[in-house]
């Protein structure tokens, strides 16, 4: 659907431009502006596919409109109409960086035409413009510490979705049960992301209590409460121009909910016990484990938090779900495991692997790599399927 915005301060030419458009195309969703400080408010807030501009109009004229609106978003084409005009103004307006500039009354079909390049236009920088950032994402190399091991279709999936949400600034909401490597997906995104340069700030909401959350998140004023002996920046600050990473944000106390959503809205905070707001540039990443909309419906967690914070929502696949991703997650673990003791990786023999595939990972990826670990110091060296029934037996 093409979003436009006809600025024009007669009521009955915008009526005849609504309607020309709409019979043109019924999925042209059209908006309406007076006049040009109504036009620059919508522009500011809305991504438009196309502007149709009258250039005489009471308290900012076209030109005016088209020079703001560019300085804004540079991608917007710009139809510039007129019945005062003439080819000096034609030209100083596509010099200034209309798309294209129509006397009043307009041609039917050089309008629809005009109307229909603008819009391919825009769809087309658009697309481009997704490309490059997907591509830049799959160019960024992430850390091996923080590297999704396997090719299993449901992780190739979210592999995908990383990819194009990390040059965004889309809030995700990450998740899947414990174990699985929730906050894999925060820190590659934040890696692949254009914030990478910037700290990546997690707080776990379950191991801060919920009297001390506030101050965590938000600071704390000197004096504001027992123990605050001085001045302290909270998270939120700390991840200023980076990444907050919320896991189990399910845990979170109601009143601390409160604050992030305005935080989130507003891109202020303010410390605990103090009334100085701070502009705060953070991208916001969370993670659960828990089913937030049965949180909901408890009244346990605000379902307005719920949808600012779910603009993309990846849903991590517990281990019994990638069960093909074993062999390759055990060398990881094997290799990682090795080096960390200063031994010689062992190896796993291929009836050993699949005897692990047929087992049921409800600790997931986390159980898997104690299981490694266990495997390699009390087995053989290959790892065996006797070694894997003697020393992890199925529960």
């Amino acid at each position: 659907m093409s979003k436009i915005l006809i600025v024009e301060d007669e009521q009955a030419i915008r009526n005849v431009l609504k309607n020309i458009l709409e019979d043109e195309d019924p999925d042209f969703k059209i908006e309406e502006a007076e006049n040009g400080e109504i036009a620059l408010a919508k522009i500011k807030d809305t991504d438009y596919d196309l502007v149709i501009c009258d250039i005489k109009m009471p308290k900012k004229d076209g030109v005016e409109v088209l020079e703001e609106a560019l300085s804004m978003n540079p991608d917007i084409p710009f139809l510039m109409i007129s019945g005062h005009g003439d080819i000096e103004t034609a030209v100083d307006c596509i010099k200034k960086g209309a798309f294209d500039y129509l006397p009043k009354p307009p041609d039917l079909n050089r309008l629809l035409n005009s109307v229909r390049n603008a819009v391919d236009r825009k769809n087309l920088i658009q697309q481009n413009k997704t490309l490059k950032d997907e591509n830049k994402a799959l160019k960024r190399k992430v850390s091996a510490k923080y590297e999704m091991i396997g090719n299993s279709e449901s992780l190739n999936h979210i592999k995908e979705i990383i990819n194009k949400v990390a040059a965004t600034d889309a809030r995700v909401l990450i998740v899947g049960p414990n174990g699985t490597g929730k906050e894999l997906v925060a820190h590659q995104i934040h890696e692949k992301s254009d914030r990478n340069k910037m700290p990546l700030v997690e707080v776990n909401c379950a191991a801060i209590p919920a009297e001390l959350i506030e101050s965590e998140l938000f600071g704390h004023m000197k004096g504001s409460f027992t123990g605050a002996h001085k001045d302290k920046a909270g998270k939120f600050e700390q991840a200023n121009k980076g990444t907050l990473f919320l896991d189990e944000i399910g845990d979170m106390s109601l009143s601390a909910q409160a604050k992030v959503l305005r935080a989130l809205q507003e891109k202020k905070i303010s410390r605990v016990g103090g009334d100085k707001e701070v502009n705060v540039d953070v991208r916001v990443l969370a993670a659960t484990n828990k089913d937030l909309k049965k949180e909901i419906a408890e009244g346990n967690f605000r379902e307005d938090l719920y949808h600012r914070l779910a603009v993309i929502l990846i849903k991590v696949p517990g281990l019994n779900d990638r069960k093909e991703d074993i062999p390759e997650l055990v060398e990881h673990f094997s290799g990682i495991i090795a080096q960390e003791q200063g031994k010689t990786q062992k190896e796993f023999s291929a009836s050993a692997l699949k005897e692990l595939q047929t087992y049921d990972w409800t600790g997931n990826i986390r159980e898997l790599r104690n299981v490694v670990e266990r495997l390699i110091i009390l087995g053989e060296n290959p790892v065996s399927k006797k070694d894997v029934q003697t020393f992890a037996p199925k529960k």
